[in-house]
Formats: C-alpha cells, sequence, structure tokens
C-alpha cells in the first residue's frame, strides 16, 4: 500500500536575523503534531520564499516598521501570497495561511483592510484583548475567554478598518484592543478572519508561557524591561505569565486550533479524492 502524502508546513521567518522566541515557539507547536512535516524560509535576511508545494504556511512576527521594504524580500513574499489566494479561488483542496505580528500587518496592508500607524506608546506585554461579535462565531474563539489574555509587544499597529474592503473579501474583524488600556478610540485591529482558510493575529498567539517566564528572568532582559517600562510594567508581565489560565489557554487554542482544523479539511479532501483500486 502507497503511504499516505505527509501534510506539509513552510514556516516563513520574519525576524530579520534578529534573536527571538516565537520561532522556536511555532516549530514546538508544530512539532506536538507529529505528522507535520515543515521547513523554515528565512525571508526578510536571506530573501527567500516556499513555493506552492505547501499544505499549511505560518508566517511569524518580526521587528521593525512594516512598511520598510527593500524592493526584494517584500516582492517575493507578496506575490507568494496572491499565488495561495489565487489558488484557494479556484482550487478545492485550500492552502491554509496564519499570520502573526509583523506578518498580521503585512497582509492588512496589502489587502487594504486597515491602516498601518506608529503607536504613540509601546504596547508591551501581556495584555487583555477583546473577542468582536464576529469573533464570538469564529472556532477558533469557540472555547476562549472574552476578553482573553495575548502577548503583544509592537510599535505599530493596524487601526481604522476599511468596512468596504473587508466586505468585499468577506473578512471579519474577530478581535480588537481592549478599551481598558491607555488608548484613544482608535482601537487597533488584534485578530482578522481573511477567509476560511486564512487567519491573523496581532499578538503572539504561540507565546508559551515556560517561555516567557524563562525571558522574563534573564537579568539583561528584566533590567531592560524595568529601564523602558518601569517595575510595575515587569511585575504584571511576570504575574500574567505565571498565571495558569491566561497566556496558557491562548497558546494552546489558537494556533493549534488552526493547525488541527487545517490538517482535518486536508485529510478530508485527500480521502474524497483519493483512487479507488479494485
Amino acid at each position: 500500500m502507497k503511504a499516505a502524502h505527509p501534510i506539509r508546513m513552510a514556516i516563513l521567518d520574519m525576524n530579520n536575523n534578529v534573536e527571538n522566541m516565537g520561532l522556536a515557539s511555532i516549530e514546538r507547536i508544530a512539532d506536538q503534531f507529529g505528522v507535520i512535516r515543515y521547513d523554515v524560509f528565512d525571508v526578510r535576511h536571506k530573501e527567500v520564499v516556499p513555493g506552492l508545494d505547501y499544505d499549511i504556511y505560518i508566517s511569524t512576527g518580526g521587528p521593525g516598521d512594516p512598511m520598510e521594504m527593500n524592493g526584494v524580500w517584500d516582492k517575493m513574499y507578496f506575490d507568494l501570497l496572491d499565488q495561495l489566494w489565487e489558488y484557494n479561488l479556484h482550487h478545492t483542496d485550500k492552502k491554509f495561511v496564519f499570520f502573526v505580528c509583523h506578518s498580521f500587518q503585512l497582509i492588512c496592508h496589502h489587502f487594504g483592510i486597515g491602516t498601518i500607524s506608529h503607536r504613540a506608546k509601546e504596547s508591551f506585554g501581556i495584555l487583555p484583548v477583546d473577542v468582536t461579535p464576529a469573533g464570538t462565531e469564529d472556532p477558533l474563539f469557540a472555547h476562549i475567554s472574552n476578553p482573553f489574555y495575548g502577548a503583544d509587544f509592537r510599535k505599530y499597529e493596524v487601526i481604522y478598518p476599511d468596512e468596504q474592503r473587508l466586505s468585499e473579501l468577506n473578512a471579519k474583524v474577530t478581535a480588537l484592543e481592549n478599551p481598558d488600556l491607555d488608548i484613544d478610540d482608535n482601537r487597533a485591529l488584534m485578530a482578522v478572519r481573511f477567509s476560511d482558510e486564512w487567519f491573523g493575529t496581532q499578538f503572539h498567539p504561540e507565546a508559551h508561557p515556560d517561555g516567557m517566564v524563562h525571558y522574563l528572568r534573564r537579568p539583561e532582559k528584566k533590567e531592560m524591561i524595568i529601564e523602558q517600562y518601569g517595575l510595575d510594567t515587569y511585575e504584571e508581565m511576570m504575574h500574567n505569565a505565571l498565571h495558569p489560565e491566561r497566556l496558557a489557554h491562548t497558546r494552546d487554542l489558537i494556533l493549534p486550533g488552526f493547525i488541527k482544523d487545517a490538517m482535518d479539511r486536508i485529510r478530508v479532501y485527500r480521502e474524497e479524492n483519493s483512487p479507488v483500486y479494485f
């Protein structure tokens, strides 16, 4: 009997050769499924992207201004996304894509669904996120609290959602920045369902409590956070990282839920379209 074709995942590393925890956390989540084979592509630093021969694509967070591009990696990246989107319009075997933080800002800009803005004050911490009415109907948020907590580190954000463009794409804003934070009325988009197969978050759903605690306890990181954001922010971050039903709940539900749904749909398609031998 011929072996089943493995499910393949491409992880698009958008960190531009800057040290981070996100990539390792995404790999850790992929590893928990066992049957997924994945490859990592260093998009911004080495200027490489995958082809269309993967089933699932995870595009990571990354540092810097999302509007700073060099005309090489960004062209390759957006060409890939356009090809994947077009592929899904004309095929029943879908390509699944998840966007995190920096990548979320890039795809929102590319699709024209909001304005990229530099925040007056950097968001830095494990912070509450509000589920929208549309989000309460999204399967990825079906079992999550409202508000829930997400690891949120950003100098830039997507604001002023374009309702007409969202309608054209049949996309829905599923989460917004919590209004209790020190912000104005322009609440940032925190999650968008772009299609049945594409989803993105401004926060880091891959963030693992153990990794956050280890990060926060590193002397140089602790000193940096206290110097830039104050002792209260540091202590609140540590409290939330240690709180079992906060960050762990988000980490266990959203990205793993997206991957599991993709795998289930890919398997159903393959079972229904596999050759029958007599």
